[in-house]
């Protein structure tokens, strides 16, 4: 009987040890301090804005004014107590712990903005570990009150999805390699590029003789495709995105992953199109009705039948098409990043990147500033994310002075930054568009002479590799049918049937 009462006694002293409860993990004073700095020095936010959201605040009433802030900084206004007061007015949470003095106190205790990454990580990391709890919580109570007939596999298999969703959330870099680790990967790429049909160590754009001088579009590399406007730039990104996402294909491997053997999912950034008339380009094409027709509906019964069995086939293309207009670089790393997250990601294609904004402190120091942060931001993302991005880039108008009018890197628009960080800049020229605007007087034979040019230059266009950081340059001759917005390999004249005058 003792023996048990001083057991009882024991458990009872240690119950009254234990604390009633531990709390979530979170740091209040963090919070304060971030967003002091903020209202301090509105750089603050382009310390942490690549990283840190409205949600990984634990007070709500700091992520609400986390979120206004960043708002008013993102369109380029001043965040300060005083302008983010008409935003707390009537928050009634906000009031109870002083309402706008509060902010006014948030910024008179805020130290310096060299420490807001230091805030920022601390938060973010704080979130991540809560988001850790929730997901172990989650786990142990599926666990128990999940149905008999639900097998275990299925439990595991969502207890790692949210755990591998939450890890993709947390990485900052890879940090150092191994050399040897990356020669491992040089040797395996080489021996995909020679079991791969056409020998190819990239992502086939679809034109032959393309791919044979870059050897497709290489993992990790920014592709700038410049051109004058009307050289049909968007048009050959749209041809090499619908192929790239048409060949897409991916098998599983033992270890439940996909591992992509053809093609890829395709993000299109769309700046200066429409969606839906990126679609009617690539239904146009696909179809061989031109898009000018399918928007007026001038098409007869078997055309749009054609038209909706070509739309029913592209159905499941996997090329996601986002038109947002006036995108800043660091929207568009963070969609980019989501859309691989959770499906995955092959080729990201900007049109195009004068549309593109920087931050509102490079915005502030010129254009040239604000152009060399997107290019530096866009190569940047293909090296994070693994994949090519190629972004589409206007030309200044010192082409058009020129007799020659092929353009050349000098006549990249803005900044040399552009040339500096492409691994390959490529340019689209079409002198049809440029001879057709010099037709002479008809029957004279000025015009005899400009005829036949325009015979033998109709439908061609030339892609000019003008740097290539591993491989040649070159001009590349393509065939160009310009009613259906389609690039096509160019049939040589060795090759073409003999001709009988």
């Amino acid at each position: 009987m003792e023996t048990a009462a001083n057991f009882v006694k024991f458990e009872h002293q240690a119950v009254k040890a234990t604390p009633d409860y531990r709390s979530v993990p979170f740091n209040l004073e963090a919070e304060q301090a971030l967003l002091g700095a903020i209202l301090v020095n509105n750089e603050a936010c382009e310390r942490i804005s690549d990283f840190l959201k409205p949600e990984h605040f634990f007070e709500p009433v700091h992520a609400r004014i986390f979120e206004a802030a960043f708002r008013l900084v993102r369109a380029g206004k001043l965040a300060s107590p005083v302008t983010l007061k008409t935003f707390f007015d009537r928050d009634q949470a906000l009031s109870e712990i002083g309402g706008p003095a509060y902010l006014a106190r948030l910024a008179g205790s805020a130290t310096t903005v060299i420490n807001a990454q230091e805030y920022g990580r601390t938060i973010f990391d704080l979130a991540v570990r809560r988001r850790l709890i929730e997901i172990g919580t989650d786990i142990v109570g599926n666990a128990y009150d999940a149905p008999v007939d639900v097998a275990p596999r299925t439990l595991i298999e969502e207890a790692e999805q949210g755990l591998y969703a939450l890890a993709e959330t947390g990485r900052y870099g890879k940090g150092f390699r191994g050399f040897s680790e990356a020669l491992t990967q040089a040797i395996d790429m080489a021996a995909a590029a020679y079991a791969r049909d056409g020998g190819l160590s990239g992502v086939s754009c679809g034109l032959t003789d393309i791919d044979a001088k870059m050897g497709g579009l290489q993992r990790s590399d920014l592709i700038i495709l410049a051109g004058r406007p009307a050289m049909g730039k968007t048009a050959l990104a749209t041809n090499i995105a619908y192929h790239v996402a048409r060949n897409y294909r991916a098998e599983q491997s033992p270890d439940g992953s996909l591992k992509v053997q053809d093609g890829g999912l395709v993000a299109f950034f769309s700046l200066e199109m429409s969606a839906e008339q990126l679609a009617t380009r690539i239904l146009s094409e696909q179809a061989g009705i031109s898009s000018e027709r399918i928007r007026r509906g001038k098409i007869t019964e078997d055309e749009f039948r054609r038209l909706s069995i070509v739309s029913q086939e592209m159905q499941s293309l996997p090329l996601y098409i986002d038109d947002t207009g006036g995108l800043t670089i660091a929207q568009l790393a963070a969609r980019a990043r989501r859309l691989k997250r959770q499906r995955g990601l092959g080729l990201i294609v900007v049109d195009y990147l004068q549309l593109l904004t920087g931050s509102a402190k490079r915005s502030s120091e010129g254009r040239v500033q604000e152009v060399s942060e997107i290019t530096t931001g866009l190569k940047a993302l293909a090296k994070e994310l693994d994949v090519p991005v190629m972004a589409l880039s206007q030309l200044s108008r010192q082409v058009e002075q020129r007799d020659d009018k092929r353009p050349q890197l000098a006549d990249l628009r803005e900044s040399g930054s552009i040339e500096q960080d492409a691994d390959v800049v490529a340019f689209v020229f079409r002198e049809e568009y440029y001879l057709q605007r010099k037709e002479p007087k008809p029957n004279t034979p000025e015009h005899f002479e400009w005829q036949d040019e325009m015979n033998r230059i109709t439908g061609r266009a030339e892609v000019i590799i003008g740097k290539q950081r591993h491989g040649p340059t070159g001009t590349i001759q393509l065939h160009f049918d310009a009613s259906l917005t389609r690039f096509q390999n160019l049939i040589a004249e060795d090759y073409l049937p003999e001709r009988f005058e």
